[in-house]
């Protein structure tokens, strides 16, 4: 894998884009990131992991942090990486979930993380994959690497080199377990672990069934007084024999139970027919009865029948003659009320009086129908001509309101154009002032920005300042806390020596105590002892050495933190004090408030600048609006007076034709209201004189054809047919009670006739029900009691025949669980590093210290050319103490001593020697194991400012080696040494405004602003 081309924008310290051209040191194969603390230099790693994986292991997952601090609403957020994998080249541009400026209206909305993923085909980029999810599923291909894989083989990132060498045990194996994907292994041995658990719990539960079963069959034999008097053995198989004896005897007290039962139902079914036949003959006898009963009283309802039937049949004759006799009825109705309808309108006819229209007959007389119909026509002209008339007196009154309102704003527009005049006249001498005021503040504005670098860069030295105060008493603290665990450890190394040469000096007396005459020696075979040592009562015990090799250990462990601690605060301290230029708080402080002061006016200057700036254009705006709204009010002016003539020219037209109109009226809406009110009256009149002749004429007619009628019928007159009329309900409630009346008479006497043929010769009095009764209950009772002796007899039976069979065959199960129990139970205390395991070595711990040890072998081919043949790592599998996990230990052999020590004693440089080349044989393997993945492309972060300058240029030496076949080696340091042996140089800088830019060779890549 090779890195080409990497894009910042809105990323970190990043604000504008920049790029970095990875193939732009191919030719050196190793070059410097370099930079002031702070810059940024570890971000351009971040937007490498960032843009593969998604993520920076250094904000722990938070995205969010991702976004540039110094980015506007407007600004994006985005990091693109071109690299190539397998022979083809990639291009990768993801960003970070951000709050962005709304395009329409004010504020922010939310932009969601995304990536997109491009392959070239040759002549340009062809998309291959969008979408989070689709981007990573398609990375997780072509890469062939995890983030954590990538972060130990490519990006060795800061602080990270120590993390393997140094970790315990547990911790190596979960690291080694990501690298390795060997969680497979875990899995088999919880497996195993559960598969041991549930054989244990089955055999268990097996041999407590038998006896749980066994247990429950002699209770139920006690119960059921079947267990006998020879009294029950006390072994399984004894019991069990017991058991079955008593099964048997319940089956066949079961058998003679259910013979019982069945002789007992036959006579319940007996007696139960002899009771139902003398149940349904007395039902039979009681039907009889009310048949009888219900034949009486039907005869009794005839004469009320024939009267109903008398009634019915007048009714229906008389319904012929209902049309004609209604029919009179209505136009009798009729003719009245058109009656009292001619006498009203002749009424109001002579209220209104006949001022303008005489009638024919005389002054006091009302016209006829003709005279009233010409009337009509004649008022109805008349009114059409004056409604035309009446619209214009309505609308006169509004054209004489607009027509001074009119005259009202031509005054107001002449009014507003000579005082627009007289305020614009004021405007250019204004604009002259403050020109002049606008050129002094922007001459006193120009410094703000050089006011601005210095005040930030003071600031900056003063924090750094106070830091490197506080610090150094951090740092006094770190060493003296170094030099008492130093003296603690040299305390407890010489406890241990003094007891093991204890030990030592005791051995021989332990030896000789179990000397025995005419026995060889067990150290030299001889049978005779001539001088034997004599014993020491002060020899060293194995839990004394013991403890005192733990409290070594534990305070080597002490000391190795301390040394730590004690060099972090060292760099620390030298960073602060390198950052505050060497000056002191007090000095700082004073060119902090100098500084504080220039800027201040600078920023006043400016404020000043802005705000004459909006004066002006205020002023500007103010003269074209005057200008604007001048010459709008001349033309609405010229409108207005143009619409004021007409208006007045439409006025006089309006008020001659309504004078002429009105007449003898106040008003032609009040002369149009009397001439409605004279044609109403007439046309209600003519109405009211032809409706009743119509009325009086059908009357006649109906009373003529209602006589013809009833002359032919039956009746003597229309009064009688009228009162046997009887309405439709009343005539279907009569036919229905006639012919209910009639069919329940002939149902009855067909019911008791056959009622009569059924019960022919038997007696009227009930047949007695008593006795067949209570022999009924008799026999139910027996037969009940015979069927729950039986059912449970052979519940009893079968529920005992299943116990002794499932404790039969769970006794015969027995012996093969017990031989899988134990085999299952060897086999997973074996893989989870219980004894039988003496190495106490987990299956998983197994598999990665057979790992451990091929990359302790890559990386030793380094180790030893840095440190000059002196150190070798070397993989351990003893046992670790406090049940810690073993088979993962890692020491260092020292060549000068020819003793194996604990990582945790190197120095600090000569720790990130190890560290380094055991991360670089990590990665060779960790490669090696991901399918022969090509690493062309490497960065190391940090942590040669620990060498002195032999061994930085041992590790120089090998930094170069790793250069060969093309590869590239990115290498962040503050070292200036490294400075000056590597030309190629990627400079992160923080620009006077805070965002930082990448320089190569002097040049920027890309601007700080856009």
């Amino acid at each position: 894998m090779r890195l080409h081309r990497l894009e910042l924008e809105g990323f970190g310290p990043f604000r504008a884009r920049q790029v970095v051209d990875f193939d732009s040191f191919a030719d050196d194969g190793i070059f410097l990131i370099g930079g002031r603390t702070g810059a940024g230099k570890s971000s351009v790693l971040d937007g490498v992991c960032f843009a593969l994986y998604g993520g920076v292991p250094r904000y722990d997952g938070s995205e969010r942090r991702l976004r540039s601090d110094y980015c506007t609403p407007e600004d994006a957020t985005e990091v693109a990486v071109e690299f190539s994998a397998a022979g083809r080249r990639w291009r990768v541009v993801r960003s970070p979930e951000y709050e962005r400026a709304k395009k329409r209206g004010t504020g922010t909305t939310t932009v969601a993380a995304d990536a997109t993923l491009f392959e070239w085909n040759g002549t340009a980029w062809e998309g291959r994959a969008a979408g989070l999810r689709n981007v990573g599923l398609e990375l997780d291909q072509v890469l062939g690497l995890t983030q954590q894989q990538f972060l130990q083989v490519i990006l060795l990132a800061q602080n990270r080199f120590a993390e393997f060498l140094l970790a315990k045990s547990d911790e190596r194996q979960k690291l080694l377990r990501k690298l390795f994907g060997t969680r497979t292994y875990e899995e088999y041995q919880s497996a195993l672990e559960q598969r041991r658990k549930a054989a244990e719990q089955s055999l268990a539960a097996a041999g407590d069934g038998v006896a749980l079963l066994l247990g429950e069959a002699e209770r139920v034999l006690t119960t059921a007084a079947l267990a006998g008097e020879e009294p029950a053995p006390t072994d399984l198989a004894g019991r069990i024999e017991f058991a079955a004896l008593g099964a048997q005897r319940a089956a066949y007290r079961a058998e003679t139970l259910m013979r019982d039962r069945d002789a007992a139902d036959a006579a319940h079914r007996s007696a139960d027919i002899a009771h139902t036949a003398a149940k349904e003959r007395r039902a039979a006898q009681e039907r009889r009865e009310r048949s009888r009963s219900a034949l009486a009283a039907l005869e009794e309802q005839a004469p009320l029948i024939a009267a109903d039937r008398e009634t019915l049949e007048r009714a229906v004759a008389a319904e012929a003659l209902r049309a004609p006799i209604e029919a009179v009825e209505r136009a009798r109705d009729r003719v009245v009320a058109a009656e009292g309808l001619l006498a009203h309108a002749r009424r109001a006819w002579e209220a209104i009086g006949f001022a303008d229209h005489a009638a024919p007959g005389g002054a006091d007389a009302a016209p006829d129908a003709s005279g009233l119909l010409r009337l009509i026509d004649d008022l109805t002209g008349e009114l059409a001509r004056l409604q035309a008339v009446a619209e214009q007196e309505r609308e006169l009154e509004a054209a004489e309101q607009r027509l001074e309102a009119d005259r009202a704003r031509a005054e107001e527009f002449t009014t507003d154009l000579a005082a627009l005049d007289a305020g614009r006249a004021a405007i250019p001498a204004a604009i002259e002032r403050l020109e002049a005021q606008l050129a002094d503040a922007r001459e006193s504005a120009g410094a703000l920005e050089a006011t601005k670098a210095q005040l930030d860069s003071v600031e900056t030295r003063l924090a750094a300042a106070r830091d490197a105060a506080r610090l150094a008493t951090v740092l006094a603290d770190a060493e003296e806390a170094y030099l008492s665990a130093s003296a603690r450890l040299d305390r407890a190394r010489a406890h241990v020596t003094a007891l093991l040469q204890r030990r030592v000096a005791g051995r021989a007396g332990e030896l000789a105590a179990e000397l025995v005459d005419g026995e060889p020696c067990v150290v030299c075979g001889s049978l005779e002892h001539p001088h034997p040592a004599a014993s020491s009562d002060d020899v060293a015990t194995d839990d004394e050495i013991g403890h005192a090799e733990r409290t070594r250990d534990v305070a080597a462990a002490a000391e190795s933190e301390a040394a730590e601690a004690a060099r972090v605060a060292r760099e620390a301290h030298a960073g602060a004090a390198a950052r505050a230029g060497g000056d002191s708080v007090e000095v700082l402080q004073d060119a902090h408030i100098t500084a504080k002061a220039a800027h201040a006016s600078a920023r006043e200057a400016v404020d000043r600048r802005d705000r004459l700036t909006i004066q002006r254009q205020d002023l500007l705006d103010a003269d074209a609006a005057v200008a604007e709204e001048r010459t709008r009010l001349a033309a609405e002016l010229e409108a207005v007076r143009i619409a004021i003539a007409g208006a007045e020219a439409d006025v006089r037209t309006a008020r001659r034709a309504v004078a002429k109109a009105r007449g003898d009226h106040a008003s032609v809406a009040e002369r149009i209201s009397a001439l409605t009110i004279r044609r109403d009256a007439a046309r209600r009149l003519a109405d009211a004189l032809a409706s009743t002749a119509v009325d009086v004429a059908a009357l006649g007619e109906a009373e003529a054809d209602c006589d013809a009628r009833v002359a032919a019928s039956d009746f003597p007159d229309a009064a009688a047919a009228a009162q046997a009329l009887r309405d439709p309900a009343t005539r279907a409630l009569l036919d229905t009670r006639i012919r209910e009346h009639e069919s329940a008479l002939r149902s009855e006497k067909d019911r008791l006739r056959e009622l009569e043929l059924e019960l022919a010769g038997v007696p009227d009095e009930l047949v007695d029900l008593d006795a067949t009764a209570t022999a009924l209950a008799l026999a139910r009772d027996r037969w009940s009691a015979a069927v729950d002796a039986a059912a449970l007899a052979e519940q009893v039976a079968s529920n005992l025949a299943g116990l002794v069979e499932r404790a039969r065959t769970r006794q015969e199960s027995l012996a093969g669980l017990a031989d899988e129990a134990a085999v299952v139970t060897r086999l997973a205390d074996t893989v989870a590093g219980r004894a039988p395991n003496t190495h106490r070595m987990t299956l998983e711990s197994f598999v990665l210290a057979a790992e451990l040890e091929e990359i302790v072998g890559a990386a030793n081919l380094r180790l030893s050319d840095m440190s000059a043949g002196r150190y070798v790592l070397q993989h351990t599998d003893a046992r670790a103490a406090r049940n810690a996990a073993s088979g993962l230990g890692l020491e260092i052999m020292d060549a000068h001593t020819g003793q194996a020590r604990p990582a945790q004693s190197l120095s600090g440089g000569e720790t990130f020697l190890a560290s380094l080349a055991l991360a670089l044989g990590l990665a060779e393997v960790v490669t090696a194991r991901a399918g022969g993945v090509r690493l062309d492309t490497l960065f190391i972060d940090e942590g040669f400012g620990s060498l002195d300058a032999d061994t930085l240029e041992l590790a120089m030496r090998t930094l170069d080696e790793l250069r060969q076949g093309g590869r590239t080696v990115g290498v962040i340091s503050h070292v200036e040494a490294m400075k000056e042996q590597l030309p190629a140089q990627l400079v992160v800088e923080a620009t006077p405004r805070g965002p930082s830019v990448v320089r190569v060779s002097g040049e920027p890549v890309g601007l700080p602003f856009s």
